[in-house]
């Protein structure tokens, strides 16, 4: 089995909210890991010109995967305009045939924004798409269907605010610092977040990681659900990988 994980998510930084202390454990299994965002990361800024903050993000998004040995590939689309469709799903279909992953993760099917819903329901078919012949791209099938994973949305909760039980726990109470500084490498971010959403950006990904680990009796957890849809692999990979460290609830 190639030891290969490819994160898919909306924006720069998400990943390191979601999944990077699962991300780094990983690695540290020597895995190959990949972060991507569909978005460019043009929206998240209360100050700087598109292209300016386009390419900020991305050297903040780059420099956190290069935290824990990853390489990090944007996909460019406008933030906002994420829409599921031909271009969008020729793009992640080629990078899922580039990569050639055999676990990926992406957002919650449903969360707060959507881009993080469309972005997950792209990556969902990408998974599918990048073993069919006929696609409109160039990179060579790739025939097996990687195992996807969802991470929690956004605190926890749908759209609707009903509550989200993860079917998996990942203890990541070892990575909860290289979590902070991953997720502290999106500087540009701090000030914009704090004016829009977050008060306390940081603290706020600690306090969501802490009540996961609270559930498990743990310090700090990252939850995942398994997509077990007809065709996706059915077996747990990240249990099989990680062990232990991995609280199967359902």
């Amino acid at each position: 089995m190639e030891k290969i994980v490819l994160g898919i998510f909306a924006h720069p930084d998400d990943a390191e909210i979601l999944c990077a202390g699962t991300l780094s454990l990983l690695s540290k299994a020597g895995w190959s890991v990949h972060i991507a965002t569909v978005g460019n990361g043009d929206k998240g800024t209360t100050t700087h010109l598109r292209d300016e903050i386009i390419s900020i993000r991305s050297a903040e998004a780059r420099k956190s995967a290069e935290l824990i040995g990853a390489t990090y590939h944007g996909l460019l689309i406008e933030d906002i305009y994420i829409f599921y469709d031909r271009d969008a799903l020729n793009r992640a279909t080629s990078l899922v045939r580039k990569i050639r992953p055999t676990l990926v993760i992406t957002h919650s099917p449903s969360d707060y924004m959507l881009d993080h819903e469309i972005s997950s329901k792209i990556t969902q078919t990408a998974c599918f798409t990048a073993g069919i012949k006929n696609m409109d791209v160039p990179e060579e099938v790739f025939y097996s269907i990687p195992t996807l994973y969802y991470c929690d949305p956004i605190e926890g909760k749908d759209k609707y605010g009903e509550i989200v039980q993860p079917s998996n726990y990942v203890d990541i109470s070892t990575e909860i610092e290289i979590k902070e500084k991953m997720l502290a490498s999106h500087e540009s971010q701090q000030s914009w977040l704090q004016s829009h959403q977050y008060s306390e950006y940081i603290l706020a990904m600690k306090r969501f990681s802490a009540k996961r680990g609270k559930q498990i009796n743990t310090s700090y957890a990252e939850g995942f659900r398994q997509h077990l849809g007809h065709g996706y692999p059915q077996g747990n990979l990240l249990k099989e990988t990680l062990g232990d460290l991995v609280v199967v609830t359902k």
